[in-house]
């Protein structure tokens, strides 16, 4: 059985590591100053941030594993796991780990638009890799974290302060995967709107919906081996639109076609997937514009 180093604390993982104890919310390690540390299987209660300058280690993260390439950001959030099992290997790695706990956003304006960073929940393939200045932009803000709690640990509004700082870190790292979509090929990005599209293609020549219902986000990222936050982000990238919207143009479009083959509403509903007529009338008149007919 592996063993599993549980972080329910950020000091869980920072003592773990012999790094130095600096706040109970928030844990900051820069890797190159430890003697040596090991690997560790964590399951993770805190959010965390894996700044990684070099690492000559590959990683379980999420449901795969991650060879880590020069400046790849990996972030993990509560209920997450992600490691290497202690095997008694003394390793040396180079880069930074920032950890906050859930508690430390209680009240905060950064409480109300954390799930808003879907990185935190993106698959290991979609790891960020940033450019030099990038690496720097974020390094550096995370070293004057660091002094912040080392010379003002008891000042005034400082857990203000360190959450200002921690959205500014999360709202570089959004721009940093924006640059990363944009700099995807215009060819990959092609190739990617025309799967997405076969795949709801697909979905009903085969007649999926009948026990899956109408097609989702979720689906269509799994049949692209995505994360469904990825892909959503994605999409929204490349076309202005979300995914959601995407499939549901898809979906009453077809439903169009069907109507002016002749089907009635409800035959329509029920061959596009959906569990009841009115809620197929009812998106249908909003997409539209008008209540779907026989000749749409």
């Amino acid at each position: 059985m592996k063993q599993v180093l549980n972080i329910n604390s950020v000091n869980d993982y920072v003592e773990y590591v012999g790094a130095e104890v600096l706040h109970s919310q928030i844990g900051i390690i820069h890797y190159d100053e430890l003697q040596a540390c090991r690997h560790s299987l964590n399951n993770y209660e805190v959010y965390g941030l894996f700044i990684m300058e070099e690492s000559p280690y590959t990683i379980t993260y999420g449901q795969g594993t991650y060879d880590f390439k020069n400046y790849s950001l990996l972030s993990v959030a509560p209920g997450q796991m992600g490691g290497v099992s202690d095997n008694g290997e003394i390793i040396h790695l180079k880069g930074w780990v920032l950890l906050f706990s859930p508690q430390l956003l209680v009240g905060t304006p950064l409480a109300k638009i954390i799930d808003d960073y879907h990185f935190f929940s993106y698959y290991q393939t979609e790891a960020l890799h940033m450019e030099n200045e990038e690496w720097k932009t974020i390094t550096n803000i995370i070293k004057i974290m660091r002094n912040e709690l080392r010379l003002h640990l008891d000042a005034p509004r400082q857990r203000e302060i360190l959450t200002s700082y921690l959205q500014l870190i999360l709202e570089y790292c959004s721009r940093f995967y924006l640059r990363q979509f944009q700099t995807e090929t215009e060819e990959a990005n092609s190739d990617l709107l025309k799967r997405f599209n076969k795949i709801l293609k697909d979905y009903y020549k085969d007649k999926k919906q009948i026990k899956l219902g109408i097609p989702t986000v979720k689906y269509c990222a799994q049949e692209l081996f995505l994360s469904p936050n990825y892909f959503g982000d994605l999409i929204r990238q490349l076309t202005g639109d979300s995914a959601s919207h995407t499939i549901r143009k898809f979906v009453l479009q077809y439903g169009k076609t069907l109507l002016n083959e002749g089907k009635t509403v409800s035959e329509t509903a029920r061959t596009l997937g959906f569990s009841y007529p009115q809620h197929f009338t009812r998106m249908f008149k909003k997409q539209f514009g008008f209540p779907p007919t026989h000749k749409a």
